[in-house]
């Protein structure tokens, strides 16, 4: 503690002062001198008892501080006396509860990010090893020449879905991470579903199932048009995926003074009451999915709709089909 220099100042000023008030004291009489002694004197030593006890407390919290910095934040330094001491060591807690949940956040992070690559080699797995096996039968000389175009379009196809899914998998992965800014603009609810109805007519056709749209002008909400249309896309795919040929399915929609809300409904197989809780999780499939089905379409319309402080309820019972009800809040309280 004499080390510090302010402190060395300060006890050499004091010795000063009271040798100079003990020899004015004499000037009187000795018994005031000897007054001033004993009482300057003991004020010193509590002021330097004080002082040292003071040091103590500081020299505690730089060891705090030292450990805090180290990684360890789970020190508990909270003091509610009153004084400058307790002041400053609620504010080091504030920081360490602070630097805590950044630490937390940031371990999400590297898990969802570590979970995100983990997802894509596994699924990429797949259409990778039947590529291998079909690229080394089309290096056979002799190959059939129906064979090879057979082998070819598949290799196509595998590639389509690998594109499809890898942009996925990284969609939801910015999404987890929060990076994705969706917009706030108003959005016609009539135009959002023509438009994500368009891309979805050749696999009506094929099934030749009935595309139904209930249309209500002037229903809108605010949100980002080109992320929900996503969301209603994956949606329709999968009434599309479980709705039988010559099947129907009805989009609807309407307003109110709390939510706007879409309808999406099929007439298809229905999804059984065990699997309804675990429709939105990332690469569950049904019992009724269909082949080749990767199971992330509805997790990546979830997440769509979630990040915009909606929400998406499904309803359904086997046999009787399936309805997805999206809502956007007018204003989340």
């Amino acid at each position: 503690m004499l080390r510090n220099k302010e402190i060395s100042v300060f006890l050499t000023s004091t010795i000063l002062i009271l040798g100079i008030g003990i020899l004015s004291g004499f000037m009187y009489s000795p018994v005031t001198a000897v007054f001033i002694a004993v009482i300057g004197g003991s004020l010193a030593i509590c002021y330097i008892v004080w002082m040292f006890w003071r040091y103590r407390k500081m020299i505690q919290l730089s060891s705090y501080l030292r450990k805090i910095m180290a990684g360890d934040t789970s020190l508990d330094v909270r003091d509610n006396r009153e004084g400058d001491l307790s002041i400053l060591k609620n504010e080091i807690y504030k920081m360490t509860r602070m630097l805590s949940e950044q630490q937390e956040g940031l371990q999400k992070d590297k898990e969802k990010l570590t979970d995100a690559i983990s997802d894509i080699s596994h699924q990429i797995k797949t259409p990778l090893t039947s590529m291998t096996v079909m690229a080394d039968l089309l290096s056979e000389p002799n190959l059939d020449e129906q064979k090879r175009q057979e082998f070819t379009h598949h290799i196509r196809k595998q590639l389509e879905r690998m594109e499809w899914l890898v942009s996925s998998l990284l969609k939801l992965s910015k999404m987890d991470a929060g990076t994705v800014l969706f917009s706030k603009e108003k959005v016609e609810v009539s135009q959002l579903v023509k438009e994500a109805a368009a891309p979805m007519e050749i696999p009506l056709e094929l099934k030749e199932i009935a595309l139904e749209i209930e249309e209500i002008p002037g229903v809108a909400f605010i949100g980002d048009k080109n992320w929900t249309k996503e969301a209603c896309i994956n949606i329709l795919k999968n009434a599309v995926e479980h709705t039988p040929n010559g099947g129907k399915i009805t989009i609807s929609y309407e307003e109110n003074a709390i939510f706007t809300e879409i309808r999406i409904k099929d007439n298809g197989k229905g999804i059984e009451k065990t699997e309804l809780p675990h429709i939105f999780k990332r690469f569950y499939k049904g019992s009724h999915a269909a082949d080749g089905s990767v199971g992330i379409g509805l997790a990546m319309a979830y997440s769509i709709v979630t990040n915009q402080q909606g929400d998406i309820e499904v309803l359904s019972k086997p046999g009787e089909g399936t309805v997805f009800i999206l809502k956007f809040y007018k204003q989340v309280v």
